[in-house]
């Protein structure tokens, strides 16, 4: 597996003090040791920011990965509204709760800004990152702090994010969305591991009243990693495992993270394993339920090739696609396969492959059977049925743009060149582009009413869409 990020080593025991929609765990404080003591810096005297009726509190919108925002009101002249420094590079993808964005840093802060100002509201930094040159590979840096998207429980207005800290800790953290105020915190580190070569690249997703964590590992492939999925659960529960079993390698480590139905099953996509002359959930499309059990899985015929090759089929998320009951899979390869979402098929089972682009990296947006996967050569938008799928057009740019869908537009940012475009949702055709100055792997934005939000290094930008 191939992708940016750093980990952790040594193991905290932290009583946790998380509170979800669903229920409250033990309480408490900040751990001792090698952590610092959390800080918070809140605006004084704002007053209240106009309400939106839409909030983006996961990647992509939810843990269904949709990535689709409001339509209204629709693509006009866009303008830039605002920009924001932050204290690090944001490599998570902003979110937006109650005309708030939520913003997270590799510097393990996270802000809450005004959505319509960039003011700051509250900030909260939640201690010092690890110093990305001490780690055996990587290319995060020169710290590494949260690198995974947070994901916000908007009825119980609590922010759940994973910080990478120094000394080797992966530890999740509970924030009040009102103040920044840290309402508990657990180490997540999986029993076995070495946190030093894990990382927490993946999005949090949020269902059956856990906070759903992804592990993979580090640029470059170093040290004993494995996939693992961490299923932290709400009161009187203990926390959850479930790790790839192939002797090492096959990580989950997409930006997109977990992909979460209706009905709470999870989905995940696995990168290449260690060689094995027997199948291991390596480059595989698995689907596990709520309580981590494997309920079914596919991988491509060639997936030994694909291991040996470090072509990861879990480049891209698992594309839920619920009225049609399929999954869309591609990875590095640039084949699309078709896959039954109840039954996904074995090694071998798909519904329908095909040669797609020259290969896809991040995490898809979908509408209707529209399915819109960022590749290499360009933005690439299929149509799907529940039995095949076809191109419906092909965008040059943005390459390996991360899409979402707002204001009838699909807008995504193109990592090398650190710009933001809008693309005709029917048609690919650049609508309008605007200079980020920098963007970071797999930069993905976010939008509510009226506004999308960028990450740009170790800014944020945001655009009101109508002008």
């Amino acid at each position: 597996m191939t992708t940016p990020g750093r980990r952790g080593q040594t193991r905290l025991t932290i009583c946790i003090g998380l509170v979800l929609a669903v229920g409250i765990a033990c309480g408490g404080g900040p751990a001792g040791g090698s952590l610092s003591s959390p800080s918070a810096t809140a605006r004084a005297g704002g007053s209240p920011s106009p309400s939106v009726g839409f909030d983006w509190p996961e990647y992509h919108q939810s843990a269904a990965r949709s990535g689709t925002g409001p339509g209204v009101p629709s693509f006009g002249s866009p303008r830039q509204a605002w920009r924001a420094a932050v204290d690090g590079d944001v490599y998570a993808s902003p979110l937006i709760v109650s005309g708030h964005v939520l913003v997270a840093t590799e510097n393990n802060t996270v802000y809450s800004l005004d959505l319509f100002s960039g003011a700051v509201v509250w900030q909260r930094h939640l201690g010092d990152p690890v110093d990305s040159s001490t780690l055996p590979c990587g290319n995060i840096g020169p710290v590494t702090g949260i690198t995974g998207t947070p994901a916000a429980d908007v009825v119980g207005s609590r922010l759940y994010v994973v910080a990478f800290l120094r000394g080797y800790h992966h530890v999740l953290f509970a924030l009040s969305l009102t103040d920044g105020s840290v309402v508990g915190q657990q180490a997540v580190d999986p029993p076995g591991s070495d946190p030093s070569v894990q990382q927490e690249r993946g999005a949090l997703a949020l269902g059956s009243g856990r906070v759903y964590i992804p592990f993979g590992g580090l640029y470059g492939d170093c040290g004993n990693y494995h996939g693992y999925v961490v299923a932290v659960p709400s009161a009187g529960l203990p926390t959850l495992y479930y790790r790839t079993p192939v002797a090492r390698e096959a990580g989950i480590w997409n930006p997109a993270g977990v992909t979460v139905d209706a009905t709470g099953a999870v989905y995940v996509v696995t990168g290449n394993g260690s060689a094995t002359q027997s199948f291991a959930y390596s480059n595989s499309v698995i689907q596990l339920s709520p309580d981590l059990q494997v309920r079914s899985f596919f991988a491509p015929a060639n997936w030994r090739s694909l291991d040996a090759g470090d072509t990861d089929l879990g480049s891209v998320g698992a594309t839920l696609l619920p009225s049609l009951g399929v999954v869309v899979a591609i990875g590095k390869e640039g084949v699309a396969y078709l896959l039954r979402a109840d039954q996904l098929g074995g090694v071998g089972g798909q519904i329908a492959s095909g040669a797609v682009c020259a290969g896809a990296w991040g995490g898809t947006a979908w509408s209707g059977p529209m399915v819109l996967v960022p590749c290499s050569d360009g933005l690439v938008a299929l149509s799907v049925s529940q039995t095949t799928f076809s191109i419906a057009w092909k965008a040059p740019s943005p390459r390996l743009g991360s899409p979402i869908i707002a204001a009838g537009a699909v807008w995504a940012i193109e990592p090398e060149t650190g710009r933001l475009f809008a693309l005709d949702f029917s048609s690919g055709s650049v609508l309008f582009t605007a200079n980020l100055g920098q963007a970071r792997h797999f930069s993905t934005p976010a939008a509510t009413e009226g506004f999308v939000v960028a990450p740009a290094g170790a800014q944020v930008a945001a655009f009101a869409v109508e002008g």
